[in-house]
């Protein structure tokens, strides 16, 4: 006799398929997603260069025969070209100002001058900073004992960090040749980002959906991060041509300013009375003053250059992210983390404000 089969009986046959079906495919995803990690960070860099890059592509192709392959590479080789020298001086830099601090440290000849009577006197923190000063100058080798734990673990943090700048550097360096790639194959990237689009929100949202992502992409890559990265770069420049001590590690801190949407000049004016306290009122320190506040000030002038038109992302928005992404992703992430929250943002709201005609209150409905 035949088993007969109820319609609760199928519906539950249906719904075991759908889940043995849905947990093969996560687990293909899981998979797929682990082995593709260790790369995610250098493919989405890749990808938002490619397609901050792409606008500069259409522009050049025309006088190279309408090739992608020639254009993408031309503009590849250009910017390592441009980017090598002033990545080369800063990374000496770096180097020299860890070099310059361990020999600081560890020669015999260097004094701390005794504290002012008035230290002591100062509220809450006078006595205890007053006896500590006190005892860095008379016995240095003391204190440098006890505290040698906390200066390891400081020094390994430094290095660390400075490691990943370095490895920072040559991932943008492989990304850049990896946008290279993708910009030589534009038109079909842009077709397939416009299906994935579609096939995500439908036909009619995804050309608008794929349209948003590109233009907020490239209003941040273009108006926070490469406005920062340039900054950085001439700042630094000039700090390592003048000889300040640290110009490396300033010209770090000034990209984060950039980025965080802070003026750089917070860098530069410090700098520019320490070049005058040091070498005097001269026609070098008076050239660099112009030349560092000039620097400093440059966003003022490369925004409206650079920045996209019609896209709005609020500045906190791009400060979590700058933030955010160098503390989970490192140096890299520091680029990476305010273009993928403003996308996210963006998205957000364009999902908010795209709302079917029923989910509409009847007082917000056009008569």
């Amino acid at each position: 006799m035949l088993p007969t089969f109820t319609p609760d009986k199928a519906l539950t046959r249906g719904m075991l398929d759908v889940l043995i079906r849905a947990g093969l495919i996560a687990v293909l995803v899981i998979f797929c997603f682990q082995i593709f990690h260790p790369f995610l960070n250098l493919m989405l860099w890749a990808v938002i260069l490619a397609i901050t890059l792409y606008p500069l592509q259409n522009r050049i192709k025309g006088r190279l025969g309408n090739r992608d392959g020639r254009a993408a590479t031309l503009i590849v080789l250009l910017a390592i070209a441009i980017l090598m020298v002033p990545i080369y001086l800063l990374g000496t830099s770096m180097t020299e100002s860890v070099e310059n601090a361990l020999t600081i440290v560890r020669s015999e000849s260097f004094h701390i001058p005794p504290p002012g009577e008035k230290v002591a006197t100062w509220p809450l923190i006078g006595q205890p900073l007053y006896d500590f000063w006190l005892q860095l100058s008379t016995d240095m080798s003391g204190v440098v004992r006890k505290l040698l734990p906390y200066i390891k673990s400081f020094s390994l943090n430094v290095l660390g960090k400075l490691a990943d700048v370095g490895v920072g550097f040559l991932m943008f360096i492989g990304a850049l040749i990896i946008a290279g790639i993708l910009m030589a194959y534009g038109d079909t990237g842009n077709r397939s980002a416009v299906q994935i689009a579609s096939r995500i929100s439908g036909p009619e949202r995804g050309p608008r959906l794929a349209a948003l992502c590109t233009a907020t992409i490239r209003a941040v890559a273009q108006g926070v991060v490469g406005i920062a990265f340039i900054q950085m770069l001439l700042v630094g420049v000039g700090f390592v041509v003048m000889g300040i001590p640290g110009a490396g590690l300033l010209a770090l801190a000034a990209l984060l300013l950039g980025i965080m949407q802070l003026p750089v000049v917070l860098i530069s004016l410090p700098v520019i009375a320490y070049a005058f306290a040091t070498e005097g009122a001269s026609v070098a320190t008076i050239i660099f003053a112009i030349y560092s506040l000039v620097a400093g000030m440059a966003d003022n002038v490369l925004k409206p250059l650079m920045l996209g038109r019609g896209v709005d992302v609020p500045m906190p928005v791009i400060l979590i992210g700058a933030l955010g992404g160098m503390v989970t992703n490192g140096f890299i992430g520091l680029f990476i983390g305010p273009v993928i929250l403003a996308v996210g943002y963006q998205l957000f709201w364009q999902w908010v404000e795209d709302q079917p005609p029923s989910a509409v209150p009847d007082e917000q409905k056009p008569v």
